[in-house]
């Protein structure tokens, strides 16, 4: 695949085809949302806060009065919205053609849980996606050209983000609250996640394939925990704006003929800014043993067991 400065242009036509994504109501979520929505593609928008999203929706149909749009509530900190969720889906939809597993939380102040009680970065940015991609694999196993395209970070192997880890003997961060640590440790799950699940997905001869893409450093209100240096002097020397930081999960998301697995981010900058392309991940994403224990952990959390048959 031969470098470019890949952007919307390339993006094929997207007619016929609808496309799921969680955190559609702002920053990259929302982006993608426009994008998609211009391509032609039906665009469900799960989002927190049902005001929040029609009013995102609203935005995109001012500027873009034919985009076909569907807003459903979906709070990814809690496994009953969740499976609620896949209920009204499973009532209105019987294709599905990408699934972007878009949404995040990053480094509250202080150790929040989720409905559940997980901590919830691990709750919200892994677990959640993992029981909602589970839950609607059915629908996506039915549909030609079937995708899962999931969020990572570029933080997954940056050592102030915990190296990153899984902190199996502490995976809720109940003995001692390190915000970037749980960050990292969510969004090296992420990889972990898409690579096993794209295996899976091999092993049972499904065409379905697994996709992940990392932003680089993309100005967003995922910062806004980091105070008045990050949030405001970082993001406007260094932070990549919005339209080029929703490119990579745009590429992973519709990107032709790819096999799975890729991992698509920017590649300027030590990966912070730039067009996407082609990426590694850390060396702990591609342990399989680590990813098979995530997995199996994951599954027993969410007290759901993934069926590819």
């Amino acid at each position: 695949m031969a470098k470019s400065n890949w952007n919307a242009d390339n993006i094929p036509s997207q007619i016929g085809k609808t496309i799921l994504i969680t955190g559609a109501n702002s920053g990259i979520g929302l982006e993608a949302s426009k994008v998609l929505c211009s391509k032609g593609a039906y665009v469900i928008m799960a989002v927190r806060n049902l005001q929040k999203g029609e009013e995102a929706a609203g935005q995109i149909k001012a500027t873009n009065p034919n985009a076909k749009i569907d807003v459903m509530l979906l709070d990814l900190a809690d496994f009953d919205s969740i499976k609620k969720f896949s209920e009204q889906f499973h009532l209105k939809y019987n294709q599905l053609h990408v699934l972007i597993n878009n949404a995040g939380v990053m480094a509250p102040q202080k150790r929040e849980l989720t409905k559940q009680g997980f901590e919830v970065q691990l709750g919200a940015n892994h677990l959640g996606h993992f029981l909602l991609t589970g839950l609607l694999l059915d629908v996506l196993k039915k549909t030609p050209g079937a995708r899962i395209a999931t969020q990572s970070s570029l933080v997954h192997k940056e050592k102030q983000f915990g190296g990153a880890d899984i902190f199996f003997d502490d995976l809720n961060f109940e003995k001692s609250y390190n915000k970037d640590y749980a960050y990292g440790q969510s969004k090296l799950a992420n990889l972990l996640f898409t690579y096993e699940l794209d295996r899976r997905l091999k092993a049972s001869n499904s065409p379905i394939i697994a996709t992940v893409a990392h932003p680089g450093y993309t100005k967003t209100n995922l910062q806004k925990n980091y105070g008045f240096f990050v949030s405001v002097l970082m993001n406007t020397l260094l932070a990549q704006n919005v339209e080029t930081g929703a490119l990579p999960i745009l590429r992973a998301a519709t990107e032709e003929k790819l096999r799975g697995s890729e991992f698509f981010g920017p590649t300027r900058m030590n990966e912070m800014k730039g067009f996407p392309e082609l990426v590694t991940s850390s060396d702990k994403s591609y342990d399989k043993l680590l990813a098979k224990k995530l997995w199996d952990i994951s599954e027993k959390l969410t007290g759901f067991i993934y069926n590819f048959g």
